[in-house]
């Protein structure tokens, strides 16, 4: 069996990382031992220490489906969701807005 990282290795991989979380980070120790960024990330995450990136839409939100969309749809306008589950097929924008309108009225009724 071949070692990768030496013990002082690994433990200079998680002072680092959890110093400072970031994919910077792991691209200076990749560069710095001499390893793959994959394998930087496999050791961490092995190791319980990676933070997966969490992804932001251009606009900074959290992203979201149109399965979600749709099925916040039928909770506001109280219809089960498969009886509307072919709007998925609409434009994202539009049910993001149908939604956002819809909550907008929810929000006033209280």
């Amino acid at each position: 069996m071949s070692v990768n990282y030496t013990e002082q290795q690994v433990q200079h991989m998680i002072e680092q990382y959890q110093s400072n979380p970031t994919r910077e980070t792991v691209e200076n120790l990749a560069e710095e031992l001499d390893k793959s960024i994959k394998s930087i990330i496999g050791k961490l995450s092995r190791e319980g220490v990676y933070q997966k990136t969490v992804y932001k839409t251009k606009t900074g939100e959290d992203p979201v489906t149109k399965k979600e969309l749709v099925e916040e749809l039928s909770e506001l306008v109280g219809i089960e969701y498969h009886m509307i589950a072919g709007l998925e097929k609409s434009p994202k924008i539009d049910l993001k807005r149908l939604v956002d309108i819809l909550r907008e009225e929810e929000d006033e009724i209280r």
